[in-house]
């Protein structure tokens, strides 16, 4: 087995290796055109999406500063948003449901190493898959780490680091990140009266 099929497969290898490293420069390069061009070529920035991205829905957006690894080991939904300075770490699956919002400099690694040190030594790594679900929102400056799936509808605090899986419809903070509290009817009814209020102000212009 190749270290690339390793690598996809979560098993030991050496990134070093000639396949793996044309990948990145690959990526690399395309990574270095999306992030200089100009704000307003949307065109050409979701045209450059399509191509970097394994998977990706519509009305996907992803601001600049963008890294990532390969690309094609990530997938995103519907009306997906990176705010600036998201860095994917994407050697396995990264997989991202729809109506997901990134903060700023959100990170997400799927890459780590072994805990043993002559292991390291001998240039070993390997990596774990992440899932996103749906209606997801990730504040600024996140970490969420290797083998983490998220479920739907959470809330993850600014700065938090997810180390563990986070069940679904729950607000979580901190380091590590710990569940806050569940989100709830009266949440759902509060949000649901002030984007009442808004729509009855906008249609009265």
């Amino acid at each position: 087995m190749s270290n690339l099929k390793r690598m996809l497969a979560g098993k030991l290898y050496i990134a070093e290796d000639r396949e793996i490293v044309q990948l990145q420069l690959k990526t690399a390069r395309l990574l270095f055109e999306y992030n200089r061009l100009s704000p307003d070529d949307e065109f050409r920035r979701d045209e450059m999406l399509t191509q970097l991205l394994g998977k990706r829905g519509k009305n996907c957006v992803i601001k600049s500063d963008f890294r990532c690894d390969y690309g094609f080991n990530i997938e995103v939904g519907e009306n997906f948003f990176a705010n600036y300075n998201c860095v994917f770490l994407d050697v396995c699956k990264i997989i991202i449901g729809a109506d997901v919002m990134l903060g700023p400099a959100v990170q997400i690694y799927t890459a780590t190493h072994p805990l043993d040190a002559n292991i390291r030594a001998q240039l070993l790594e390997y990596a774990r898959p992440i899932t996103i679900g749906n209606r997801v929102w990730i504040g600024g400056g996140a970490i969420i780490n290797p083998g983490v799936t998220i479920g739907e509808n959470v809330i993850i605090g600014s700065g938090s680091i997810v180390t563990k899986d986070i069940p679904a419809n729950v607000i979580v903070a901190g380091n590590p990140a710990r569940i806050i509290r569940p989100l709830n009817q009266q949440d759902a009814q509060y949000w649901q009266k002030l984007a009442d209020e808004y729509f009855v102000e906008i249609l009265d212009k």
